[in-house]
């Protein structure tokens, strides 16, 4: 019970007091993030009451129509980021290049980067279906000046911490700083995140699967022939998988954390580099799932080691638990004529 008593913000200085090089500028973005996300959760919670729903009339830098909630997400967090003052630059799926902060403000201490996909899932926004928030935190490499897009490229193994927010039929906020992962619940009775689950794991091997079906005619053979394995019949091998599939990636990946799976959205012939965003979705949820015991890849390689080469790069991405993203990878390397 005294676990749950223990709100973000203290698990997190708790946290950080374990590193002796540690500043609290970290713990402060941190609470930053959350103090975003706690107001467009009341936002998401009261859209249909407040004109909020709907389509802004805009599209954005992927050429998709902008919903008033995204654009409202984006700004606060744009907000919040600048205002906190310990981020030198900001990155967003919705913008179209990065955000120096140091040049509004003028100050250059500020050391980390920060990565984000304001509301995830966003599609769904009318449909009243779970959507999130996912974010990842770079150390800057740069030693002085306002932010660089260098700051912005690094791989996923550099992260220092990334997180996401369900906002459902409660709001879930789960973080990593790279030492395990961790789970808070908002309680809106006293506006505090509190602690839920302790060091996460996800399970190794699952039984289901999430995958957008609509695009197998579009997918590559070795990608139909493993969709087809897991549908067949096997008692030995656990098989057939059950088909779990929200569309809204935040919530299919917290769900597949929790119970084990394998989320799956493959190059296509519509997307040859994939769908998904490295930056802003693969590399923050990749780094939480490794921390879990899961395993994350492109089907060749994995997913923190790519080097990115644009903010908005695209890419395959098969997600979740160890063993099923071992079986998918090992259908797709010996399509290609590789081996695992």
């Amino acid at each position: 019970m005294l676990n749950k008593l223990q709100t973000l913000y203290r698990h997190i200085i708790e946290e950080e007091r374990k590193i002796p090089e540690a500043t609290g500028q970290l713990s402060d973005l941190l609470g930053d993030i959350a103090l975003a996300c706690k107001v467009i959760s009341l936002e998401v919670n009261r859209a249909g009451l407040i004109d909020i729903l709907g389509m802004t009339g805009e599209k954005n830098v992927q050429g998709e129509e902008v919903k008033k909630l995204d654009d409202y997400a984006n700004t606060l967090l744009k907000r919040i980021m600048q205002m906190g003052g310990h981020a030198c630059a900001l990155c967003s799926e919705e913008e179209e290049t990065f955000v120096p902060i140091d040049e509004v403000y003028n100050d250059f201490s500020h050391k980390y980067i920060v990565h984000f996909d304001p509301l995830d899932g966003s599609s769904n926004i009318d449909a009243n279906i779970s959507i999130g928030t996912i974010f990842s935190i770079y150390k800057r490499i740069s030693t002085k000046g306002p932010g660089t897009i260098e700051d912005c490229l690094q791989p996923g193994y550099r992260q220092v911490a990334a997180g996401y927010v369900v906002y459902g039929s409660s709001t879930i906020m789960v973080y990593t700083a790279g030492k395990g992962v961790h789970g808070f619940t908002l309680d809106p009775s006293v506006g505090e995140f509190l602690l839920s689950y302790r060091n996460m794991t996800t399970p190794k091997k699952s039984k289901t699967y999430s995958a957008n079906e609509g695009n197998y005619g579009k997918w590559s053979s070795g990608m139909r022939k493993y969709i087809d394995y897991l549908k067949a019949s096997d008692g030995k091998t656990g098989r057939p998988y059950s088909s779990r599939y929200v569309g809204s990636l935040v919530a299919d990946f917290h769900r597949n954390l929790l119970y084990g799976g394998i989320f799956i959205y493959p190059a296509d012939e519509k997307n040859r580099n994939g769908k998904l965003r490295l930056m802003y979705e693969a590399n923050p949820l990749a780094f939480i799932v490794e921390q879990a015991g899961g395993r994350a890849t492109n089907g060749e390689k994995r997913i923190l080691d790519i080097q990115p080469e644009s903010l908005h790069q695209r890419t395959p991405l098969f997600i979740g638990s160890e063993d099923d993203v071992v079986q998918a990878e090992k259908f797709l390397l010996f399509e290609n004529g590789k081996e695992f």
